[in-house]
């Protein structure tokens, strides 16, 4: 029986196992959480000519200005701008050729078809330059990151229609357990209401996955490979519970019997310990423990990456931040740790239940507090690094 890994090794073998899929060209539109498998070039200048911030007037040389004409968003005045000539002009609106500045309307001073300003406007002032949000040609979204409202505007506004995004994965979660119920409203005293499938598949597919949900399926060899080859067509296999050591923890032993490759079974992490990872011809199986803490936290640190990785993300892994703490924290342990915390005026606030089958606390927590192995201990005020949930 060998010992278990370290977290960061586990991350690398772990992002070294996803092979990310092939891409797909969808509608921008909806691309919102996807990832981009290209890079996105703009096809336009942003903007494609000098524009009015405000709305006043377009003027040229010095005061007083005779007013010419009008130009509106979408409908701009025809000619160029003499010298002592202004234009009425609104936000967004092409600024005429000549134009050196835009007196804001609440300076102007009309009289009759004259305006003068209550306060010079300076050169340049108010114009939003030809190509100052990007310019044609210009690389607007980098391959690889994460697809939301502002870079479906942004590619758009580049002058694309559709995008190159990574296949979304289809993701089989196995729920295993003698214990579970299905049902929650008709579960017995001595039996438990599934709840990780649940939890596991909404983080799964609010991460872009496609959802297959399998069980709950018994503590029987048979059942279990028949669940295995029931998320044949999946891309990833998550099981929750059956991936610890005893007599009825059976993930491991039926993918060897399946024959597939395990690469590890163990990672030094609080909470968490139990957790497998392996390949079955080009489909990966990641197994999570089945306390519903462990489940959530190994899924937040491992399942995600996976998915993200499949889909060609540049930044698979959870970032931390640093974050001060509300009230001290005792020392580290011999396995780096994962404590729940919450936001609170003076800081994160560690939550002090600990126990891995607590959802109660879990339902709580803002954020995964990360306590390297035999960390010293932090006192209140002290910044740690903390990954929002």
């Amino acid at each position: 029986m060998t010992g278990p890994i370290s977290l960061d090794l586990a991350w690398q073998r772990l992002l070294n196992y996803a092979t990310p899929l092939a891409s797909e060209r969808i509608p921008a539109d909806e691309c919102c959480g996807r990832y981009l498998a290209d890079d996105v070039i703009a096809q336009r200048s942003q903007p494609s000519h000098d524009l009015s911030a405000m709305d006043g007037y377009a003027v040229s040389g010095d005061e007083p200005w005779s007013v010419v004409g009008e130009s509106r968003a979408g409908l701009p005045y025809g000619a160029s701008l003499k010298s002592r000539e202004a234009v009425l002009i609104s936000t967004g609106a092409h600024c005429p050729a000549g134009t050196d500045a835009i007196l804001i309307k609440e300076n102007a001073v009309l009289d009759g078809d004259m305006v003068r300003s209550s306060e010079t406007p300076s050169p340049g002032r108010h114009i939003r330059r030809q190509g100052f949000d990007f310019e044609y040609g210009q690389t607007v979204l980098s391959k690889g990151i994460a697809i939301g409202p502002a870079q479906i505007a942004v590619a758009r506004s580049a002058g694309h229609r559709s995008l190159s995004v990574g296949r979304q994965p289809t993701v089989a979660i196995i729920e295993c357990g003698d214990e579970l119920v299905a049902d929650p409203q008709n579960c017995p005293p001595d039996r438990l209401p599934a709840s990780n499938g649940a939890m596991l598949a909404a983080m799964a597919e609010g991460c872009g996955a496609r959802i297959i949900r399998i069980g709950p399926v018994s503590d029987e060899a048979d059942k279990l490979a028949e669940a295995f080859g029931n998320a044949a067509a999946a891309d990833l296999v998550v099981t929750s519970g059956g991936a610890s050591v005893g007599d009825h923890d059976l993930v491991r032993p039926v993918l060897l019997e399946l024959g597939a490759e395990i690469d590890f079974w163990k990672v030094a992490i609080r909470p968490g310990k139990p957790l497998l990872l392996a390949r079955r011809g080009a489909q990966v199986i990641l197994g999570l423990p089945g306390n519903p803490v462990s489940s959530y936290v190994t899924a937040f640190l491992f399942l995600l990456p996976l998915i993200r990785q499949m889909q060609a993300a540049n930044s698979p892994l959870p970032h931390a931040h640093f974050l001060p703490i509300a009230t001290a924290i005792e020392p580290g342990g011999e396995r780096r740790e994962f404590l729940r915390g919450k936001f609170g005026e003076k800081g994160i606030i560690p939550i002090t239940e600990r126990d891995s089958s607590a959802l109660a606390s879990l339902s709580h927590a803002d954020v995964l507090i990360d306590r390297a192995i035999d960390a010293p201990a932090a006192k209140a005020g002290m910044a740690v690094p903390c990954y929002i949930l």
